[in-house]
C-alpha cells in the first residue's frame, strides 16, 4: 500500500496524537460557522420557493462552489496532504487560497487531521470514524453524527507537529494559515458584495448573502463531511484496503471525484480517485488541465501496474 504522508522524522512517531487545541472561544466560532449556515440551508427550500432566488443567486453560489470545492479536493487534499504531484509556488498558494474559501478551516490543521485519518482509519485514533462506538444501531446514529460532524465539537486538534510537519516548515503556506479567518471573510462577504453590484439592489446583495455564502457554504461542508460518515459505511469496495472506506457513486459529481472513497483509501497518493471505467473525477480532470499547462509535474496517475496491487483479492 502507497504511504500516505512523507517520511517519518526522528522522534515524530513519539508525539502524542492530539493537543489541547481550541479554546472556548474558538468552539463558540466553530459551532457558529458550522450551524448558522447549516440552518441557512435548512430554510433555503421554503425561502426558494417563488421569490428569493434568482440567476445572478444560482450563478455566484455554482462559482464560489466550484472554486472552493476545488481548492479542498485539489488542494488541501490530493496536493498538500497526499502529495499527489509537485506544483510551483504560484498554484501551491492559490490553492491553499481557495481551499481556505470553503470555510473548512486552516489549512495545515485541515491537512494533520486528514492524515491523522489515513494513519489509523475506522480505528482508535482516527479523528471521525462512523464505527468509533460499536455496530449496533444506536452506536451507528452515534457514529454517524460523530463523523459527519460531532468531531469538529471536540476540544482537542490534532497535533500538527506530528502529522504536518512540512507544512509548518513552509513560509508560504504559514502565512496562508494565519490568514484563514480574512479567507472565512472573503468567502461571506464577496459573493454579497458582487450580488450587489451586479443587481446594483440591496436586495441583490441580501440573497446573494444568503444563497451564495451561507447556503453554498454549508452544502459543501455537508458535501466533504458526508465522505467521512457516508463513504464509511456503505457503497461499493472493489479494491483491497484495510478500512471501511466505499465508493459511493451519487456523491461523484457534487465532491468533485472524492466519493471514489474506497480507491482513495486503496492508493492515497494517486492524483485520480475515479481510477474505473465511468468514473467521474473533476478534481483529476483539473489537475491533468495545470499538468498540460505546465503548472504541475511527477503526477502520480493511476496505471495497470497501481490497479493491480489494489484489486481486491489479489
Amino acid at each position: 500500500m502507497t504511504s500516505t504522508m512523507s517520511p517519518p522524522l526522528p522522534g515524530r512517531e513519539t508525539k502524542p496524537l492530539t493537543v489541547p487545541g481550541r479554546s472556548r472561544g474558538e468552539q463558540v466560532l466553530v459551532k457558529i460557522f458550522v450551524l448558522v449556515p447549516f440552518v441557512a440551508l435548512v430554510v433555503a427550500v421554503p425561502v426558494a420557493w417563488g421569490w428569493g432566488l434568482g440567476w445572478t443567486d444560482l450563478g455566484l453560489a455554482a462559482g464560489f462552489y466550484l472554486v472552493a470545492a476545488l481548492g479542498v479536493t485539489v488542494g488541501y487534499h490530493r496536493y498538500f496532504t497526499h502529495r499527489a504531484f509537485k506544483a510551483k509556488r504560484f498554484l501551491r498558494i492559490c490553492l491553499a487560497v481557495a481551499g481556505g474559501l470553503a470555510a473548512q478551516g486552516p489549512v495545515i490543521c485541515w491537512v494533520a487531521d486528514h492524515r491523522r485519518h489515513h494513519a489509523f482509519s475506522d480505528r482508535d485514533g482516527d479523528p471521525h470514524s462512523p464505527w468509533a462506538y460499536g455496530t449496533g444501531p444506536v452506536a451507528l446514529a452515534r457514529g454517524f453524527w460523530h463523523a459527519h460532524m460531532g468531531w469538529l465539537f471536540e476540544r482537542v486538534s490534532t497535533n500538527a507537529d506530528r502529522f504536518a510537519p512540512d507544512l509548518q516548515a513552509d513560509r508560504d503556506i504559514r502565512v496562508v494559515d494565519r490568514l484563514a479567518p480574512v479567507l472565512l471573510g472573503v468567502s461571506l462577504v464577496l459573493p454579497a458584495v458582487l450580488g450587489g453590484l451586479i443587481t446594483w439592489s440591496w436586495w441583490g446583495m441580501l440573497t446573494a448573502f444568503f444563497w451564495a455564502s451561507l447556503v453554498r457554504i454549508s452544502f459543501l461542508h455537508h458535501v466533504t463531511w458526508s465522505i467521512n460518515s457516508i463513504c464509511h459505511m456503505i457503497g461499493h469496495r472493489p479494491f483491497a484496503s484495510r478500512d471501511r472506506a466505499a465508493n459511493f457513486w451519487p456523491l461523484a459529481i457534487l465532491s468533485m471525484g472524492e466519493s471514489w472513497h474506497n480507491s482513495h483509501h486503496a492508493d492515497p497518493t494517486c492524483a485520480r480517485h475515479g481510477v474505473l471505467p465511468g468514473q467521474v473525477d473533476i478534481s483529476a480532470r483539473v489537475i491533468w488541465i495545470f499538468e498540460r499547462l505546465g503548472w504541475i509535474w511527477d503526477v502520480r496517475w493511476s496505471n495497470p501496474q497501481r490497479l493491480a496491487r489494489i484489486t481486491a483479492g489479489s
